[in-house]
């Protein structure tokens, strides 16, 4: 059975949206040449991966001499909002409240962590 599209980043799209992100405009030559090289990504994948992410509104690309130049359109902080959201309604029925508590039981949390979420919550009080 085929995957469903998705409006949300793949762990292969986030490493180019990655890359976009942090080195800005790019050809797909520059974005192969800066991903990490474990594992290794052909530029035909980089190539179709840059025109999913462009078919889905992340990026957009103008062309330079023979080249496309891609450029993201949403930013990182965007992304990772909407990342969560879905994230909320799909596992958490939308509370952010389930989301929280289910972190704080999963994880350690550093006392400068936990000063700093003690702050955000007398905040939002």
């Amino acid at each position: 059975m085929a995957r469903s599209k998705t409006p949300h980043l793949t762990e292969g799209e986030l490493r180019l949206m990655n890359v976009l992100w942090q080195n800005g405009p790019a050809t797909v030559s520059q974005v192969v040449d800066a991903l990490p090289d474990k594992p290794p990504v052909a530029y035909n994948t980089v190539l179709t991966l840059l025109r999913i992410l462009e078919n889905k509104g992340f990026v957009r690309h103008t062309k330079q001499s023979r080249a496309f130049v891609y450029e993201p359109i949403v930013g990182s902080k965007e992304a990772s909002t909407n990342a969560i959201r879905h994230l909320v309604t799909r596992f958490f029925g939308g509370s952010t409240g389930q989301l929280v508590l289910k972190l704080l039981d999963e994880r350690q949390i550093d006392t400068a962590e936990l000063k700093r979420i003690k702050k955000k919550i007398n905040e939002s009080e």
